[in-house]
């Protein structure tokens, strides 16, 4: 009997439509001949549905009339420990549920699912999942936390400052000040917790600051402003395995129209326009023009950086090469669940697609085998104990 795989994707991100493409991706690639391949998709309204046409991408372009020819579902745990898709609302008679899966396997890309919120749903329901668990989730998606975790590690960062927008509004001036003296012009303003570059922008003076922060503070209550890098390289390298194994994959150099690379670079060039390519259809360049010494140190402090922040599955690590500066590498962030699953820099180094999907799939079944010897409550009834009422630790 196959396992049956729970792909969830969708979602209430500004990563939404990059999820659906990703997710498709995934879902081509897993190998049929040992996994059965259930969609889960989530609506921006946070409505769940499962049914054969959510794997076809084309089918996406009518999202309305595809909705209303799939099933919409809850998923639920049974008393047997089974992991159902239940039908939503439930129907008075006949079968109350449309499927059942063995493990999920999350591709969803920003808010509420690359931040250990839908983590922590599939960790309540025990339904073992691919990829970081809740802190490793939080800590990636997260660039401020990210960063003073790594730096703590001595893992090289760019400086920065981070805030909130209520700060903002309150002591816009002195905030300003605090930029321009611990950090110059020009910076980068990214909002803190999303990916695939939405909201960020750079500021060459107060001015643009102001429009910038604007901007960030509209994606996220908390931002993060850092030194910006004028004349620099953008490397990328994934990493797959856990916190026992970890490998890097090659590096590649990716080519944006601008100083960094805008979600419009990766999403929304006429190379991507020709169906679902994600970021496999950024412009890039494979392997990096790096250095073999460069190469092998993006590579460590890569797998460094993964098994730091606790991470699982595949991740890829974004890097930034400073070439006025001795060519100096800085971590810029992690994707702990990366546009396109990073396949395209792994394929080079002789693992399929279809390979990285199995390798993902085992890596979760591995962490729940793990975690079946944890004890997580005790069998005891404190309640019994009480002969006072409830004092609690007063008695």
């Amino acid at each position: 009997m196959r396992t049956k795989v729970g792909v969830i994707f969708g979602g209430m991100s500004v990563e939404h439509e990059v999820s659906v493409i990703s997710a498709s991706q995934a879902m081509s690639a897993i190998d049929k001949d040992k996994y059965e391949v259930v969609p889960i998709y989530i609506s921006k309204d946070r409505a769940w549905y499962t049914g054969e046409q959510l794997t076809n991408i084309e089918e996406y372009k009518d999202l309305k009339g595809l909705l209303s020819n799939v099933q919409k579902i809850q998923l639920q745990r049974d008393p047997n420990g089974k992991f159902l898709l239940q039908k939503d609302p439930q129907p008075k008679f006949g079968k109350k549920y449309v499927d059942e899966i063995d493990v999920a396997f999350p591709v969803m890309h920003g808010t509420y699912g690359e931040d250990g919120v839908l983590q922590g749903f599939l960790e309540l329901l025990g339904i073992p999942y691919v990829g970081p668990d809740v802190l490793a989730s939080a800590a990636g998606m997260d660039k401020s936390l990210m960063k003073s975790v790594v730096r703590d590690y001595n893992i090289p960062i760019l400086d920065f400052i981070s805030l909130y927008s209520s700060e903002w509004r309150v002591n816009q001036e002195e905030v300003t000040a605090r930029i321009e003296k611990e950090l110059g012009f020009p910076v980068i303003v990214k909002p803190a917790n999303l990916g695939s570059s939405v909201g960020i922008s750079k500021a060459a003076d107060v001015n643009e600051l102001e429009d910038a922060i604007d901007l960030a503070t509209s994606f996220a209550a908390k931002i993060v402003i850092e030194k910006m890098v004028t004349n620099m390289k953008e490397v990328n390298c994934s990493v797959l395995g856990d916190y026992e194994h970890a490998e890097a994959s090659i590096c590649e150099r990716v080519l944006g129209n601008d100083e960094f690379l805008s979600y419009e670079d990766k999403y929304q060039s006429s190379s991507s326009s020709k169906g679902a390519k994600g970021m496999e259809a950024t412009n890039r360049i494979i392997p990096a023009d790096i250095s073999d010494e460069q190469t092998a140190e993006v590579q460590a402090i890569a797998v460094k950086a993964f098994q730091v922040l606790g991470c699982s599955g595949v991740s890829r690590i974004d890097f930034i090469i400073d070439l006025d500066d001795n060519e100096k590498v800085y971590i810029n962030e992690i994707n702990t669940i990366p546009g396109s699953l990073s396949f395209y820099l792994w394929e080079p180094t002789g693992k399929s697609f279809s390979d990285l999907t199995n390798d993902l799939i085992k890596l979760a079944l591995k962490r729940e085998r793990e975690r079946e010897n944890l004890t997580f409550s005790i069998d005891s009834n404190l309640f019994n104990t009480q002969s006072g009422g409830l004092k609690g630790s007063k008695n």
